[in-house]
This record gives structure tokens, sequence and C-alpha cells, in this order.
């Protein structure tokens, strides 16, 4: 490729394109198919241009993993903290927005979670310890709202946790119709929030 069309690339640029591009073909193809020397053909510099940002295909893996989780906690803290809604409902709403965030970009989500867990992807993991955080956050709020027992705001969690896990598998699985998300959250949470009601 010619210098002047990688020069469009400067500041940060050609790296956030090649991520863009690197979600999209997960999206379309699976993480398999990823390609450091395929992406740099599909935004036109040489093959050689993406190795300034990622030394190699697993860099580029984890650097999408740790926007993935970056994205997810914007969403999660943005629908936890609605102004006047009360704790049902932005309990309500930020299951939705992880729900929908799982079901929408579910390799993305698949490829963060393979990542966090790779050995020593440290960077990965401490992309995800925010977006992971706010859900223990919430609980920590319902506890002191009264809305959850008191307890070990972890335990609590998990169980929420697996309940999202659980809506996300049927959607993604074609157990439950996309149609159907917002009435199985709106079962899910209340069953949740009654089992987890002190006394």
């Amino acid at each position: 490729m010619s210098a002047p069309t990688e020069r469009r690339y400067h500041h940060g640029q050609l790296r956030s394109a090649l991520l863009a591009a690197a979600e999209r073909s997960l999206r379309e193809h699976g993480a398999g198919q990823l390609s450091l020397r395929e992406l740099a053909r599909e935004i036109g510099v040489s093959h050689a241009a993406p190795r300034r940002h990622f030394a190699d295909r697993q860099a580029l893996l984890d650097a999408l993993a740790e926007t993935g989780f970056r994205r997810l906690e914007t969403e999660l803290r943005a629908a936890a903290e609605r102004p006047g809604a009360d704790f049902p409902r932005r309990l309500r709403a930020t299951v939705t927005a992880y729900v929908r965030f799982a079901t929408e970009d579910a390799a993305l989500l698949d490829l963060m979670f393979r990542a966090k867990h790779r050995p020593g992807a440290d960077q990965v993991v401490a992309a995800a310890a925010p977006a992971l955080g706010a859900m223990e956050q919430l609980i920590v709020e319902g506890q002191a709202a009264g809305v959850i027992v008191a307890g070990d705001p972890e335990r609590v969690g998990v169980v929420l946790f697996a309940t999202m896990l659980g809506i996300t598998a049927l959607i993604n699985g074609e157990f439950v119709p996309p149609d159907r998300l917002d009435d199985t959250i709106d079962t899910a949470v209340e069953q949740f929030l009654r089992g987890v009601r002190p006394g």
C-alpha cells in the first residue's frame, strides 16, 4: 500500500481502525478467522502496519477483549445509575444491559471470558474487574437499601450472574425467541428479588 494511504492513520487511528475491523470479522466469522494480514488488507494498509500496535494475533485478541470489557462496564454502569429509578428498576435495567450485550455480541463476550482465563492475561483481567465489580456494587446497594438480604455480596452476585448467563444461553441457543427477552428478564428479576428478600 502507498505511504499516503497509511498516513491516513495516525495518533491511534490505525489501532482503532484495526480493532473495529477485527470486531466486525469476529462477529461475522468468529475468532478463528481473525488475521492481522487480512485486517490490514481490509483497511488498506501494508501487512506490516498492524505490528506497530499488536505484536501478534494474540495481542489483538487481548486488546479486543479489553475493549469489550470497558464497553460492557460503561453499559452496565449507565443502566445501574438511572436517576430517579428505584432499586428493582435499576437491577432490571442492568440485567437487560448485560443480556443485550451478551446476545448481540455473543462472539465478543465469548472471546472476552476466554481471554480473561488465559494464563498471563493480566491486562484483560484488570479490564474485566470494573465491569464485574459494577454488578457486585449494585448488590451492595440493594443490601444497603434493605431490598437484598445481608451477607457476602459475591455469594448473592453469583446467583444473579447465573441467572443472566441462563437467559443469555436460552436466547443464543434459540430456545427462547429474542422478542421474549424483556418478559423473560422481568420474570427472572422478580423471582431473584423474591428469593433474596430479607426475612
